[in-house]
């Protein structure tokens, strides 16, 4: 990934209001609303009032959403809730995420065939296909081993997305991810290595399956076999998709921006050529440009690797389009089929954030992402569309510590003092040193030797890496339950604590799609 310069300032323009964090480290976030006994009362007999409204009749939707925030565990989404509302100058508990309202809310279990903690290819492969499976492999079944290109060829689990194709339904694959990652490929390839993104990392991985001839993940999209093909397909990868000899074109002055193909096809150009009224664009004035009336296929890549984060994407040279932009975009294009569509939209950035120990960076693209499902919420009928916001995994992210109420959710605990208000001075550990609400389990943060005294300006930056407890280069997925929202046609499905891939058969069924024979 290109990365650019680190930004000191900590400015964030939310709707009309921008709040600077440096500016608010200090002080509380107040609570925006009157309070009382008579509160809670009121808003616990509005919650009965809304359930007696729901209905649960089973129908045929037109049309299905799968958000999947990558990473995004329960502790990730309570966070986000709270910096969202603290950005806003409000206290952030009582705030909700776009999603937080939806009406059904269910918990979702993402062991899979060999792993208790898992990563996002078998996870996502188990949404997309119904079958969960092994660690690394994407949407084949576990009896393929990873490596084995032979058992991949003859053991593959048809996609949703493929089944939609199929009969007749328009789709699109949207992500912040390069779009050849575990989470947008599992929607499109079979693959026995997540890994697989282009030739040129099957011929240094695996030799033989190179010489053999099989299909990279970038190749896949784009000589997708089932109905006329997808749609729409934005995000990241753009290096993956070009020959060795093809500059790219926002960093042809960096060594590292070239393609990487050894095969010498420019995939970009073979999807235009593909389909009728198609267009391929990497930049943000290419993309404003496309008008979905016009356009029935698009193909969007707007970095060499993945897309920035979101608190960065401001700064990218050439420009790339918000989540809510990309998705806004894809449903305008896809809504033009009368025999609706599937949309799979993934905030994948969230995951990479917690890797790397920054949780401001993971909870503001957990923002974004509750943007884009309120963005699309507003443009579809839950009539006739079904709606599902979930996780692929969770992150060893936790919230601790005892901090009142409207605490800054970046910085040092502070708690309710004897008076039962916020104490002036910041919580210590047993050693006397302050401490943060936000940290890790393990993952880069970890400080050798005596923990340093920490100060409430460094801690809220953007660029603070959280504490943890075990060191580590990259933090790891966590294994416990992360939740699935659901709003539309048949969200009632959801509920209770389900195994991971029932998703996919809600999907399924609501579209009441036939699957055809293997190819």
């Amino acid at each position: 990934m290109f990365k650019l310069n680190k930004i000191t300032a900590i400015v964030i323009l939310f709707g009309m209001m921008s709040v600077t964090l440096a500016q608010t480290s200090q002080k509380n976030f107040p609570v925006k609303r009157n309070e009382s006994e008579q509160t809670w009362k009121r808003d616990g007999e509005n919650f009965i009032k809304r359930n007696r409204r729901l209905k649960t009749k089973r129908k045929k939707a037109k049309n299905v959403i799968l958000f999947v925030g990558d990473g995004m565990g329960i502790s990730t989404i309570t966070a986000a809730r709270i910096l969202a509302g603290q950005l806003r100058g409000e206290s952030g508990e009582e705030n909700s995420l776009s999603f937080d309202l939806f009406p059904y809310v269910a918990l979702s279990k993402t062991y899979t065939a060999n792993q208790q903690t898992s990563d996002s290819a078998p996870t996502m492969a188990a949404m997309m296909t119904g079958v969960k499976t092994n660690e690394g492999v994407l949407s084949v079944n576990q009896n393929v081993a990873r490596g084995d290109y032979k058992s991949a060829l003859i053991n593959k689990s048809k996609t949703l997305l493929e089944m939609a194709e199929e009969n007749g339904k328009s789709t699109g694959v949207v992500s912040t991810a390069r779009l050849t990652h575990a989470t947008p490929a599992a929607c499109y390839s079979h693959v026995p290595d997540r890994g697989w993104e282009s030739d040129t990392q099957i011929l240094n991985s695996n030799k033989e399956a190179y010489d053999a001839g099989f299909p990279d993940i970038a190749r896949q999209l784009i000589e997708f076999p089932y109905g006329d093909g997808l749609e729409v397909a934005m995000g990241g990868g753009r290096v993956l998709f070009l020959p060795k000899e093809v500059k790219d074109p926002e960093y042809s002055d960096n060594p590292r921006g070239v393609g990487i193909r050894s095969d010498k096809r420019n995939l970009t150009e073979e999807w235009k050529s593909k389909y009728k009224k198609s267009a391929y664009v990497w930049n943000k004035k290419q993309f404003d440009e496309i008008d979905p009336q016009k356009t029935d296929h698009l193909l969007g890549l707007f970095q060499p690797s993945h897309l920035n984060y979101e608190y960065d994407r401001k700064n990218d040279r050439a420009g790339e389009p918000s989540l809510t932009e990309m998705t806004s975009k894809a449903i305008d294009i896809l809504s033009k089929n009368k025999k609706g569509y599937f949309l799979m939209v993934e905030a994948g950035r969230i995951d990479h954030a917690h890797h790397e120990g920054n949780a401001f960076r993971a909870l503001t693209d957990t923002i974004e992402l509750s943007k884009a499902v309120q963005m699309a919420k507003s443009k579809v009928n839950l009539k006739d569309t079904l709606i599902i916001v979930t996780a692929d995994h969770s992150h060893v992210f936790t919230m601790a510590g005892y901090p009142a109420r409207g605490n800054n959710i970046l910085g040092l605990v502070r708690e309710v003092g004897k008076d039962g208000k916020p104490s002036e001075e910041a919580a210590t550990d047993k050693n006397k040193k302050p401490y943060t609400t936000l940290g890790y389990a393990n993952g880069p943060g970890f400080v050798e030797g005596e923990r340093p005294d920490l100060t409430q300006d460094n801690v809220t930056s953007p660029d603070y890496k959280q504490e943890s407890t075990v060191p580590k280069n990259s933090e790891t997925h966590a294994g416990e339950d992360v939740a699935i929202f659901a709003d539309g046609v048949n969200s009632w499905m959801f509920r209770g604590v389900m195994e991971q891939n029932w998703i996919f058969y809600v999907m399924k069924d609501a579209l009441r799609l036939k699957e055809k024979k293997k190819r």
